[in-house]
Formats: C-alpha cells, structure tokens, sequence
C-alpha cells in the first residue's frame, strides 16, 4: 500500500470498528480518513472497495499483534498467543470480530467472505507455524475462534480455557 492509500484504509478501519458497516455515510468514511472526497474516491472508486481495504489493513495489525515477537519456545508461544489475542480483544475488537461483522452486513458479497475465508486461514497458518502446531491449523483456529467468541462474556476466564486447551495440543501432525 501506498502511505496515502494505507493511511485512508487505517481511517477506514476505524470508521467500521466504530460505526459498523452500514451506518457510516460517504462523508464519515471521508472524515475518518482525512483526505478530501475527491482522494477518496480515486484511492477507493466504491463503499464495497473501501470496506475490503478497511479489512485488508486490519488483517495485517491483527497478525503483527498477536505474532510480532513470539518466543521461540512453542508452549510459550502459545501462552502469548492467547494473551494477545485476549489484549486485541479488550483493545480492538470490543464488538468481535469485524471481518465476521463484514460478512454479516453482507452475507452473498463474495469478495468479502472469500477475504474472511484468507484472513482465517493465514492466522491459523501462521499462528499454527510460530506455536509448534503445524498439522494442527483447524484446532488451533477452533480455540482462538472460541477465545474471541467467549470474550466478551468471560474475560480472562476465557484465556484460561484457551491456554488449557492450546497445552494439551500435541505438536506434529494430528
């Protein structure tokens, strides 16, 4: 991304984790990213074209967040890993998951649950390779997916059960 594209997506982000996906009118969005209408429209022509750039710059914070510094030992990994994604919880996604959120406000718009679809399967790569879990993709997906889903309700009792169940995981292939 171009500094001027990446800094109306981060606008953008923050506009939908706010606003939600539906409610922001163009001149909120034009707002949100601080640029004129006229920029805004020649980085992003369509709403649909913003929400998947808003997505795309939130997917990489996501994944420098929680994977940025891990530490080489797998089981402690783990145990950051959870940590992290509780944080990005209480920080970031007070309302869950925005890509969810997206896909929710759209549900037939293709580009977007094909975007939901690559984002899930990069961190449940990614998360799976930095933890020692490779071969373990779809667990590992399955208990950040319930961490997040449980946050809001359970707080840090839900990092608790993830970290139990993220330990008991064998590494290698299942």
């Amino acid at each position: 991304m171009t500094q001027t594209l990446d800094k109306i997506a981060a606008g953008l982000e923050r506009a939908f984790a706010q606003h939600g996906f539906a409610e922001p009118s163009v001149d909120t969005l034009r707002a949100a990213a601080d640029v004129s209408l006229r920029t805004l429209y020649k980085y992003l022509p369509s709403r649909a074209d913003m929400v998947l750039a808003a997505l795309d710059h939130r997917h990489q914070r996501y994944l420098s967040h929680i994977l940025d510094g891990l530490p080489p030992d797998p089981l402690a990994a783990r145990f950051l890993l959870m940590d992290r994604v509780a944080s990005w919880m209480q920080i970031e996604a007070t309302h869950g998951c925005l890509f969810h959120a997206a896909v929710a406000s759209d549900p037939t718009n293709r580009p977007l649950r094909k975007l939901l679809e690559d984002h899930k399967q990069e961190v449940a790569q990614r998360t799976a390779d930095a933890t020692g879990l490779a071969g373990h993709e779809v667990t590992l997906l399955l208990i950040l997916e319930g961490l997040t889903q449980s946050w809001p309700l359970h707080g840090q009792v839900s990092v608790t059960a993830a970290k139990a169940l993220v330990s008991v995981v064998p590494a290698g292939s299942p």
